[in-house]
């Protein structure tokens, strides 16, 4: 049985700790003056530029560099994935890991601390994944990523086909509702932080037009997806 109190505190606290801002941490650090509100993507083919608007390891990245960009996706990833993992540690066979990971998400996209500003919660939405079930985040992350790029050869695609995966994993797998919707609340966070991404995605009418590669090279994480889409025989330039 679950102790309704004890789901109060741990919200809380998963949620500040999701509100810890890596991003502008470690940016601070490397460099007090840079602005990370005003980072644009360029894709070289059109000369279009792209305001983001969240403030996250790719921001990070093209501000500051790969090797910035890719200790904060680490950090990130580690924000999800270690706290959730205590409160399963600590709770064993009840949902208060569950309730954690959500609140987590909550705090990275929407931090206290930075006007209910923050990140886009992909690498931390990874994290929590890898603690509720490392074995379905790992085949779901390489099943959405080897879809998205050699059958649908669309990056966006490939980003944002493993949460969804992992739904469909906990159906056929966990099969208790509790992992469900904790499954369906992380893809429901990611799609209203996104939103706007994804409304840019859906109303360019000519997706070819679109650099894909300049794009990814402007991140830690497209650099190393063009890695992978290589590895896997997909022309990144295409």
């Amino acid at each position: 049985m679950q102790n309704t109190w004890l789901i109060i505190p741990i919200s809380l606290i998963s949620y500040l700790i999701g509100s810890i801002s890596n991003t502008r941490i470690i940016s601070k650090i490397v460099d007090p003056e840079a602005d990370l509100e005003n980072v644009f993507f360029e894709d070289k083919k059109t000369s279009q530029k792209r305001r983001l608007r969240t403030v996250s390891a790719t921001t990070a990245s093209i501000k500051l560099g790969p090797k910035v960009g890719g200790l904060i996706t680490l950090l990130d990833t580690l924000k999800g994935f270690i706290p959730v993992l205590i409160v399963h540690i600590l709770f064993p066979n009840k949902i208060y890991h569950l309730v954690a990971g959500i609140f987590v998400l909550i705090g990275h996209d929407w931090s206290i601390f930075y006007r209910f500003t923050g990140g886009g919660g992909y690498s931390t939405s990874n994290g929590i994944f890898f603690a509720v079930d490392w074995l379905g985040a790992l085949i779901c992350s390489l099943t959405g990523m080897g879809v998205g790029f050699m059958f649908l050869k669309d990056m966006f695609l490939a980003f944002m086909l493993p949460p969804w995966l992992m739904v469909l994993w906990f159906i056929l797998f966990k099969r208790d509702w509790y992992h469900i919707i904790f499954g369906l609340a992380i893809n429901i966070i990611i799609l209203i932080k996104l939103s706007p991404d994804i409304l840019d995605y859906f109303n360019n009418s000519d997706k070819s037009s679109r650099d894909y590669s300049s794009i990814m090279d402007q991140t830690g994480m497209g650099r190393g997806m063009k890695k992978l889409m290589k590895f896997l025989g997909v022309d990144p330039e295409k």
